[in-house]
């Protein structure tokens, strides 16, 4: 799908209601800390490998999830960039129910982080109790239909009060930690990242950051959605069948 937005739709408007330091955004754009790396072209069945301290790795296959009940939830989307998107529904399998059916059975009893894994390599720690929080999901569709690759295709881990950064897409695999594992984003990434609390950065206070943040807005979402659109392309001139070689 092309997508074409004004710099007046890419820009976060003051709302009451909202956050702290938080302004809302008409639209649900692609978005990315590295808004020039492609996501994965091409996806394949929902599955996700267990790893980390203390177990033997496992897969959690599309069979074994279909085993949890799915939930339909509607929340707001905060971005660390302090822009909000209202009212967006998910449908997904609770985390917690993943974890306590699916996964504890397996770990040690001292767990306590976890790092989710996308299939475009990005990774985010979190704290068990942040992952097993009641609105945070293993998201497969937007709005009723299922995930694009542009918004985390087959599956995405939504944790609505915390930044997006910690919102995985692709999520394919879950590193199981008893010590706290270092983080890839360095000290940009926040371990709890709450927005109620504007956990925005591990050292820079939350309102030095507001605007220098908000100004990169509507060039990484220009870049990133151009980059979703490119992968978009790519996969689906794969999927055109080739004309026969001629004779």
């Amino acid at each position: 799908m092309k997508w074409v937005g004004s710099l007046r739709s890419m820009w976060p408007r003051p709302t009451p209601g909202l956050p702290p330091g938080q302004r809302a955004l008409d639209i649900f754009p692609r978005f990315s800390d590295n808004p020039l790396l492609r996501p994965p072209s091409s996806v394949g069945p929902a599955r996700i490998e267990v790893g980390g301290e203390g177990i033997t790795p496992f897969t959690l296959t599309a069979n074994d999830l279909a085993r949890i009940d799915p939930r339909e939830q509607t929340s707001d989307f905060h971005c660390v960039t302090t822009w909000t998107h209202r009212q967006v529904r998910w449908t997904g399998l609770p985390m917690t129910a993943v974890w306590k059916q699916l996964i504890a059975a397996r770990c040690p009893d001292r767990v306590a982080y976890v790092v989710a894994i996308g299939a475009d390599e990005f990774r985010a720690v979190y704290t068990l109790d942040d992952l097993l929080g009641p609105d945070v999901l293993v998201a497969s569709t937007l709005h009723g239909e299922p995930l694009e690759i542009r918004h985390g295709a087959p599956l995405r881990l939504l944790s609505p009060s915390q930044y997006g950064y910690k919102s995985v897409k692709h999520l394919c695999a879950l590193e199981i930690h008893v010590t706290e594992p270092p983080s890839t984003l360095g000290p940009k990434e926040h371990l709890r990242a709450r927005v109620a609390l504007e956990e925005r950065h591990s050292r820079i206070p939350a309102r030095l950051l507001r605007w220098p943040y908000r100004l990169l807005v509507p060039l990484t979402i220009t870049v990133a959605e151009r980059t979703g659109r490119i992968a978009s392309e790519d996969a689906q001139a794969r999927r055109q069948p080739r004309a026969p070689k001629a004779e």
